[in-house]
């Protein structure tokens, strides 16, 4: 058979690097989305190099056999998820720091590196990558390029758009390329960079990147929490916080039954009923005068308003707020993450939609959002393995009350497998086609994982 002359290929090139065992193959076929593929791959290829990527992706070429790119497999969408007849190409194992520049604001690293140990190496050097996903302790720095990640920092420090300077890429055939620049500028060519953030590892492997970093912000760092009777109550508060001029790093919205299940899970008291929570943080040498001013603000609109008084309370404040996803897994057990984002001032509109939709399909929905920039992650909850089909009817009216205040289907998870089916709704059939066009030049065979965000949907 072809799919064992293909393992036997992968295993006389790359020895034990190539991993066949039950647990392994059934581990490659699931994310963190709930979305399990059809059946498990050929085979785990457990890279160590970019040589090994090259051999993968040769041996593919010449085979035809699709190949999924993997890290941490923390993903939300189904975007890594390997199925029959692919090889999983593990990255996790490419995990070193290959140079650190401080003097020229610069990282280069490679994909398999977690956020939160390569942020907590760049201390050492005054210096720091300001993406910041809730799930940084475990997501690969290549998976946050690959969903163009964002997370809690994004409202002043930007996503991961904003923190890539070059990619190293190995493409469906084998050669690597070298994208961007390790200078501050740089607008030769079009803007192969840019266009590989995000792609979900439709275009080409990343095997390496040049990243843009920080220095380590000096100052105070103070947190505010504000309690309001409603999230739409809080979310006019956080577009109050933006419109005095404000910018805070972190603005973090919960509703009240995110804060109910937050502060049993941390063992709290539990809040008064139908509190929704602002969080901000503020940060540098004004942190404590916006600090107050954004108090004085969520105070005139009826904001119950606690401000920390040092960066450890900061940080006690903040900690409910990184708490809420096992909070909910606890609380409900399954439920359909969903990642969408409207323009911050149409944040009220969307949880007065939330409600809605809530209330008209008789389901729950808790949801939190990165208030700071209008990203909203509602929590379609529901029993069983499968997402039925209520939830997904549920799910298609609100990803369209996001389109119609001017928003987008996903803020920072991807479309993956679980948002295809939408992808043209937003995109309009023009732009959807000349997308699908843009990957066939990168990969004319269709092997770099096949069925995601440009598949046809069914």
């Amino acid at each position: 058979m072809l799919d064992a002359r293909v393992v036997d290929r992968l295993r006389t090139v790359l020895g034990d690097r190539v991993d066949t065992s039950v647990e392994s193959l059934t581990s490659a076929q699931a994310d963190r989305s709930g979305h399990v593929s059809a059946g498990p791959p050929l085979a785990v290829v457990c890279a160590a190099s970019i040589e090994d990527v090259q051999s993968v992706m040769r041996i593919a070429t010449e085979t035809r056999t699709p190949v999924v790119a993997q890290g941490a497999r923390t993903g939300l969408a189904g975007g890594a998820n390997a199925g029959p007849g692919e090889i999983a190409l593990s990255l996790r194992a490419m995990d070193r720091v290959l140079e650190v520049r401080p003097d020229d604001l610069l990282a280069v690293v490679e994909p398999g590196i977690l956020n939160g140990d390569l942020n907590a190496m760049l201390a050492e050097h005054g210096v720091w990558w300001a993406p910041d996903p809730a799930s940084r302790a475990i997501s690969t720095v290549g998976g946050n390029i690959a969903t163009g990640a964002g997370g809690l920092l994004c409202a002043k420090y930007g996503a991961v758009r904003d923190a890539v300077l070059g990619l190293d890429v190995v493409l469906a055939d084998g050669r690597l390329l070298h994208l961007g620049h390790r200078s501050v500028k740089g607008v030769t060519g079009l803007d192969l960079t840019s266009l590989f953030v995000g792609s979900e590892g439709t275009l080409g492997v990343v095997v390496g990147a040049t990243l843009k970093l920080r220095r380590i912000v000096a100052g105070e760092t103070l947190t505010i929490v504000a309690t309001f009777p409603g999230a739409g109550d809080a979310a006019a508060g956080s577009a109050a916080v933006m419109a005095a001029g404000v910018q805070p790093a972190i603005m973090e919205l919960m509703d009240a039954t995110c804060v109910s299940a937050t502060r049993a899970y941390l063992g709290l008291e539990p809040p008064a009923s139908g509190a929704a929570l602002l969080i901000v943080q503020t940060d540098g040498p004004a942190a404590r005068a916006e600090a107050e001013q954004v108090a004085d603000v969520l105070r005139g609109l009826g904001g119950d308003v606690t401000l920390s008084r040092d960066a450890s309370e900061s940080e006690q404040l903040l900690a409910v707020r990184r708490a809420v996803n096992p909070a909910l897994q606890q609380s409900f057990g399954t439920a359909l993450i969903e990642d969408v984002s409207v323009p911050r001032s149409a944040l009220p509109a969307m949880f007065d939609e939330i409600v809605r939709v809530e209330r008209e399909y008789e389901l729950r929905i808790p949801a939190f959002a990165h208030a700071g920039d209008g990203n909203l992650h509602p929590h379609f909850v529901f029993s069983g393995d499968q997402v039925p089909d209520i939830v997904w009817d549920a799910a298609d009216d609100l990803f369209r009350s996001a389109l119609r205040l001017g928003g987008t289907l996903t803020g920072e998870h991807g479309i993956g497998v679980l948002k295809r089916r939408w992808l043209a709704d937003e995109l309009g059939d023009d732009q959807w086609e000349l997308q699908r066009q843009i990957k066939a030049v990168f990969d004319p065979l269709g092997i770099l994982n096949p069925g995601k965000v440009f598949a046809p949907s069914h």
